[in-house]
């Protein structure tokens, strides 16, 4: 006798953590990690550039015309964080120092705590 024929194959299924999170900090905590502050208010093109880097980008692109807006909405849409476009905008525009420094506290935290868990099915 032959052993069986396996008709299915294991298959490994990526299931993001779903709901609306909040930002892991605020706007205005830009104490709240000294190296980003300091970063971020005197040399905030390199920290634009770095939050670019580690979201997954070109280092350049925060160069672009509205790219920082993109990236913004993009780490807001990969962690389910509650919020639109247009308070993207609005924060980028009323404070980009401290905008950005939220955004790199964010992928720091994020990349602290990892945001997906792989299920196995056999």
């Amino acid at each position: 006798t032959q052993p069986p024929v396996l008709v299915t194959q294991p298959v490994a299924h990526t299931v993001n953590v779903q709901g609306q999170a909040q930002w892991s900090s605020h706007m205005m905590d830009c104490f709240q990690d000294t190296e980003i502050c300091v970063c971020g208010f005197f040399c905030l093109p390199l920290l634009q550039c770095k939050v670019a880097s580690d979201f997954g980008e070109c280092f350049c692109v925060p160069m672009l015309p509205g790219a920082l807006m993109a990236l913004r909405t993009g780490i807001r849409e990969r962690h389910h964080i509650e919020g639109t476009v247009f308070d993207d905008f609005v924060s980028l525009w009323c404070c980009n120092h401290c905008t950005t420094c939220q955004m790199a506290r964010e992928l720091r935290h994020q990349k602290n705590r990892g945001t997906a868990v792989t299920v196995v099915t056999t």
